[in-house]
């Protein structure tokens, strides 16, 4: 198989859509579909199996898909470092963030280059719905995300930074007038909801019980910050957000108001403990040495 049939393959088996691959690939349909025939044909079965309404992968496809994607990653990290290499750079640690306020933590990232300026940090966005996903597949080397992570595979680091929590709700919400809210006052409403994260660290953003024994009720399922903040808007949920967002967020039709009886959030580093390397250890360092901001 040719490397572009390979990327073909296996974004097609991420996506499990023929329109949708050849739109990330930037070909065509026709493109896409010949290229999975020519694969098949060679291989002497098929890889996928598809009809009007879904495409799936055959068992051959699941094996292939699982021997070709550790490779695929490899030949990504070699070109990556030989492109980093080239411009004087020896490391690079990929960085994802589930919080928004990168810009309150510079000072992090500023001291790590100054005693490492040869090594760079690269960050991309971590998603809640996949909250340890890119970690396990080798798309990013530490996360940071809010505590705790209790997962056996996954090392939890220093902690960042603490911030208070506060209450996203829609202008017209009965909420609204109130100058802060607490937690119990929270149990009256629904708030968002998601199946694709553990339980334990669901709770750690927002509880399913207040401190009284409420149950907080979950309402629609969602897979993005976007889709919460309209569904706040429009009045069917209201939501918790550390503090920071209302200041990196402000929104015209959402209200944020400080909410009391629960404990701050912590976010920190994690990382996977078989993948732990200098680099991670030494941004690790820095973390520790600067301590624990607060906002």
């Amino acid at each position: 198989m040719e490397l572009r049939d390979i990327e073909i393959f296996l974004t097609l088996a991420e996506e499990l859509h023929f329109g949708r691959t050849a739109e990330r690939m930037h070909l065509t349909s026709a493109r896409i579909s010949q290229a999975i025939k020519k694969q098949e044909r060679d291989l002497g079965g098929p890889l996928f199996e598809r009809n009007s309404r879904s495409v799936r992968l055959t068992p051959l496809g699941r094996q292939l898909r699982d021997e070709l994607q550790p490779i695929r990653l490899a030949l990504r990290d070699t070109m990556r470092r030989a492109r980093a290499a080239a411009t004087g750079v020896t490391a690079t640690l990929r960085v994802g963030t589930m919080n928004g306020n990168g810009h309150d933590l510079r000072p992090y990232w500023d001291a790590f280059h100054a005693r490492h300026p040869r090594w760079e940090l690269r960050f991309r966005h971590a998603p809640f719905v996949d909250p340890f996903g890119g970690l396990r597949r080798g798309e990013i080397d530490v996360l940071i995300a809010w505590l705790p992570i209790a997962e056996p595979d996954l090392v939890m680091g220093p902690v960042l930074f603490s911030d208070s929590r506060v209450l996203a709700v829609a202008l017209d919400h009965p909420l609204a007038a109130r100058p802060s809210v607490t937690v119990e006052s929270i149990a009256d409403f629904r708030h968002s909801g998601t199946t694709s994260v553990p339980d334990y660290w669901e709770s750690a953003f927002v509880p399913f019980h207040t401190p009284g024994g409420r149950p907080i009720e979950r309402g629609p399922l969602v897979t993005s910050a976007d889709d919460i903040m309209t569904l706040v808007s429009t009045g069917e949920i209201v939501n918790v957000f550390p503090a920071h967002t209302a200041r990196y967020w402000p929104r015209p039709d959402v209200l944020w108001l400080p909410l009391t009886g629960l404990e701050r959030f912590t976010f920190g580093m994690v990382w996977r403990g078989e993948a732990e390397n200098d680099v991670i250890c030494a941004l690790a360092a820095v973390v520790r040495d600067l301590g624990t901001s607060a906002f």
